[in-house]
């Protein structure tokens, strides 16, 4: 598990280093900053890859704030389960149909996320989820082909990003590479090739591996 969880730390890296060259390039056009939590809100999914490796970082953090952010991740959950009653734990979104999802992670939420300090850094910044470091510029592979055409409305406020050819990356590859980890983790765990489940960060900060690897294998049944 920690070698392919290395691997991964490896992956985002290569995300890490095109995002800096993306600011390095076009530093007036882009005002992402330490500190700026302006898309750390509501709720989206992220892969069971991406949550064990933000538990290798919340797993680093002093236990009095592992206690209390646990605790804040539960009482989220609950009020989730009010939502939806069968969403439950291990609070896979897989368990449900994909047509309700949208109404446990509505646009308009603008709750912060557990993971922001006080000062709005990301307490677990180097482990943060992939969807976390790809925010905030418009996904364009080397090919020409927009795999994601949204950007931060602070960002590009003068220009339109897709012309910029200096953004573009090797986005087709390396989602291809992350889905090869992917896989190889799930059939580490349960035996099983799968190539998606999907949690909030919520579920992944209380993630329990006694019950959620029974449950992910439970998926394919």
């Amino acid at each position: 598990m920690n070698a392919l969880l290395d691997r991964y730390g490896a992956l985002l890296g290569e995300v890490d280093a095109w995002f800096q060259r993306c600011f390095e390039q076009y530093p007036e056009l882009i005002a992402c900053h330490n500190g700026c939590s302006a898309c750390c809100r509501g709720l989206f999914d992220i892969t069971l890859l991406d949550a064990f490796y933000l538990r290798r970082g919340f797993d680093r953090l002093p236990e009095s704030l592992r206690t209390k952010i646990g605790a804040a991740a539960s009482h989220r959950l609950e009020l989730l389960s009010r939502v939806n009653p069968n969403f439950v734990e291990p609070w896979l979104l897989n368990g449900i149909p994909e047509d309700d999802w949208d109404a446990l992670m509505p646009e308009e939420d603008e709750t912060p996320c557990l993971l922001l300090s006080e000062n709005g850094g990301c307490l677990i910044y180097d482990y943060r989820p992939m969807t976390c470091r790809l925010n905030g510029i418009p996904l364009i592979d080397v090919s020409g082909e927009e795999l994601f055409d949204e950007w931060c409305t602070l960002n590009f406020t003068e220009s339109d990003p897709r012309r910029l050819a200096g953004l573009r990356f090797g986005f087709t590859e390396l989602f291809t590479r992350e889905l090869l980890l992917f896989r190889e983790l799930v059939n580490n765990l349960t035996g099983i090739d799968r190539t998606e489940v999907d949690l909030f960060i919520p579920a992944a900060i209380v993630m329990d591996d006694k019950i959620i690897i029974p449950a992910v294998t439970a998926l394919n049944h």
